[in-house]
């Protein structure tokens, strides 16, 4: 295999600059979906029955439906339909977010109900409300346990960005693909995207590992849910 990497070497910031925009997609995905996905998990944890069956219905649907479907889906139909003319990196990041949500919740969800239920009493008899007491006692603990689970949400949004291509946002996977194609080389683009991206997962792991360290309260759950 005869391969001129002198010919490829011009690409390689092109490429790498669609970490960019890999970044804005893993960012706004996670962002929002920590949006969403907290008040779902405590109206699952804390809601009534009526409550719980719409949270449960939006779950079970985000999580359901594949990517790409979710993606063609809002960017041809839902959007347009409701008047609004998104462009294909603020509708990825939406979609992210939603999806990221639904699986969101359920970290938080996990985190909030492994919290002993005395401590909840324990507000409760002191004169706390119930909002009081989720807000100054679950949450903090709840978060830092979550932290684990959303380490992994990151990396699996991570590499679920690498969809957004097919509604033509210029992250990495997009740049190497025309790159692949201009130059009629694809193994080396290829190859250097999905190193790329092994360097964005472990390096992003790695931060949230730390900051889990930091913050991880002694005695309570350690090394995730």
């Amino acid at each position: 295999m005869n391969i001129n990497i002198e010919a490829l070497l011009p690409y390689f910031p092109y490429i790498i600059e669609g970490a960019l925009w890999t970044f804005a997609l893993v960012g706004g995905g996670l962002g929002l979906g920590f949006i969403i996905g907290l008040p779902i998990a405590i109206g699952q944890v804390y809601g009534g029955r009526i409550i719980k069956t719409i949270l449960d219905v939006y779950v079970w649907f985000f999580r359901g439906v594949p990517l790409l479907v979710l993606l063609f889906l809002f960017y041809w139909g839902v959007f347009p339909a409701m008047g609004f003319k998104l462009s294909a990196l603020v509708t990825s990041m939406i979609v992210l977010g939603l999806r990221s949500g639904a699986y969101q919740s359920q970290i938080f969800r996990g985190a909030i109900q492994s919290v002993e239920e005395g401590q909840m009493l324990a507000a409760r008899s002191i004169g706390m409300t119930k909002t009081q007491a989720i807000i100054h006692i679950v949450l903090p603990q709840a978060l830092r346990i979550a932290i684990p689970g959303w380490t992994n949400e990151y990396a699996i949004l991570l590499k679920d960005s690498a969809i957004c291509f097919a509604l033509g946002v210029m992250e990495i996977l997009t740049r190497t693909r025309y790159v692949a194609i201009s130059t009629g080389i694809y193994f080396i683009p290829y190859l250097f995207a999905g190193i790329l991206f092994i360097i964005l997962t472990y390096g992003g792991t790695k931060i949230f590992n730390i900051i889990y360290e930091k913050v991880q309260i002694p005695g309570l759950v350690k090394g995730g849910m």
